[in-house]
């Protein structure tokens, strides 16, 4: 299908505000819809799935150590927009086909608050999990500033629900970050990047099944998923005009499974500013940022140097990561266009500080305990490849039970062929290394056999994060703190086909 590109503007993402108060914070109800949207100037209206009748959702500001409580309403249809593979755990032909529950990516929540992929409603609100099932969330937003974001994550039908449209942004700031005198107010933006694919009457395709089909199972899983249009905050192939002048842009990358390697058509630098879990300590200039589903890059570009200039904002990721196929540079190697063709409104006084905030490193001689997980390639009865964690599924015992408190550094060793991005629910993380390693000698001994030296993260890395690219045929150690509260969290790889077909674990944080 061939759209025209740059011709719808960028949306700019609505802030939700809450309806009352409760317990004397602010009370958000957020409701769960099917609705009619245009995606692209040539398609009719889409549906999709969003909420409060966006898509993506609306954006919810938080402040620092300030509680906020929200109501997630599903009000979705009982048909499901996509096709739904009841032979994978969790999506059983006993269960409904539409029912969600929200996760905070990034959240420090309590467990009940988190999103338990277990804990689903469907529309009228019955619940199942009582232990983790509640009406209101409550946010407490004790953490830096930063760009989370939200998005659903009912167990075995992840995948199809944000496919569908069921995620968007969630911004806590600090009083404090005035003072960085940042670019701010319609010169800071938030891009939720993802790739959808469309039939000719423009409805979202999801494929039924993998190539070949798989026998006896229709509709099937499939590995991964990759569209063949890029979308920006609900637009294909979205413009936005900018002044030139300095711009700070909230990047999240929501899609299903395929990772962005952004950078811009004009050469010049983006100054990433933050990371999952807020501001490195100072900025680091790069020509070029790798992100993988789930992760989210602060940065700022400065368009100062290019008026009159129409730039694009590239892709160039292999999918799958890191060893497929190469983007098709006239459709997934675009994301957006700027064009810098603005008047300047007023003198820009905003900088790009030297000094961001202050990292204190954990050490890992600190470390309680430090824990070897494989990520593995297994195939179910079925004959379909599917993704593990430590070899074990789902429902299989728990087997990870830090103590509250207590630091410990896990090293991800992967043993398949392409990289995870691996997400821990609850805690910020810091990456310690990467390091090669002889992944048959391993797969023959049990034994790390590494074949080079460890690796320092990348400069934009080395702050708090909550997603971690784990590479294949090496070993990836991250180190944490399990804080501030004790209970039942999963951990998991991002990559959404692969959450949903047992790429998942529960974790318990115990006192």
């Amino acid at each position: 299908m061939n759209l025209s590109k740059f011709v719808d503007e960028l949306p700019i993402i609505p802030i939700v505000k809450p309806v009352g108060r409760m317990d004397g914070v602010s009370y958000y109800q957020i409701r769960l819809q099917q609705f009619k949207q245009k995606l692209h100037r040539d398609f009719p209206e889409t549906t999709v799935w969003g909420l409060e009748g966006n898509y993506p959702g609306p954006t919810i500001e938080a402040h620092r150590n300030q509680l906020i409580k929200v109501q997630w309403i599903n009000e979705l249809p009982k048909r499901h927009l996509l096709p739904v593979d009841t032979t994978i755990h969790g999506a059983e032909p006993n269960k409904p086909r539409v029912r969600t529950v929200i996760h905070l990516h990034g959240g420090v929540v309590q467990p009940e608050s988190d999103g338990y992929p277990d804990a689903w409603f469907t529309n009228g609100y019955k619940i199942v999990g009582p232990d983790f099932t509640r009406k209101i969330y409550d946010y407490p937003n004790m953490q830096r500033s930063t760009t989370l974001w939200y998005h659903s994550h009912a167990i075995g039908i992840t995948r199809l629900n944000v496919y569908a449209g069921l995620a968007g942004a969630y911004v806590i700031r600090d009083p404090e970050e005035k003072y960085l005198n940042l670019p701010k107010g319609k010169y800071e933006i938030t891009l939720l990047i993802q790739d959808r694919s469309f039939n000719e009457d423009g409805s979202l395709y999801y494929p039924c099944g993998p190539e070949p089909p798989v026998p006896g199972v229709c509709p099937s899983v499939v590995p991964d998923f990759f569209g063949d249009t890029i979308l920006v905050n609900g637009k294909v192939w979205p413009y936005l005009d900018v002044e030139p002048r300095k711009y700070r842009f909230r990047v999240v990358n929501g899609s299903n499974s395929r990772f962005y390697s952004i950078r811009l058509s004009s050469n010049q630098p983006f100054y990433q500013i933050g990371t999952d879990g807020g501001f490195l300590e100072s900025p680091v200039v790069i020509n070029e940022i790798l992100i993988a589903p789930g992760e989210r890059v602060d940065m700022i570009i400065d368009f100062s140097e290019h008026i009159g200039e129409n730039i694009v904002l590239t892709n160039n990721a292999p999918s799958p990561y890191p060893r497929g196929n190469p983007v098709d540079v006239d459709t997934e190697g675009n994301i957006m266009q700027f064009r810098v063709s603005k008047n300047l409104s007023c003198y820009d006084y905003s900088i790009i500080p030297f000094k961001l905030n202050t990292i204190i490193p954990l050490q890992a001689r600190d470390a309680r305990l430090e824990r070897n997980l494989t990520l593995v390639r297994e195939t179910d009865r079925y004959g379909r490849a599917f993704l593990l964690l430590d070899d074990k599924r789902w429902d299989d015992p728990i087997t990870i039970k830090p103590l509250l408190g207590s630091i410990e550094v896990w090293t991800l060793i992967n043993l398949a062929n392409s990289t995870h991005p691996i997400h821990i629910h609850l805690v910020n993380f810091q990456i310690l290394d990467r390091q090669p390693f002889d992944v048959d000698y391993y797969n023959e001994t049990g034994e790390i056999k590494t074949t080079g030296p460890a690796v320092l993260p990348d400069l934009n890395e080395r702050g708090w994060k909550d997603t971690v690219r784990a590479n294949p045929g090496e070993i990836t150690r991250i180190i944490m703190r399990f804080v501030p509260y004790s209970g039942l969290y999963p951990w998991h790889c991002h990559i959404l086909e692969h959450e949903d077909h047992e790429m998942m674990r529960p974790y318990e944080i115990i006192t």
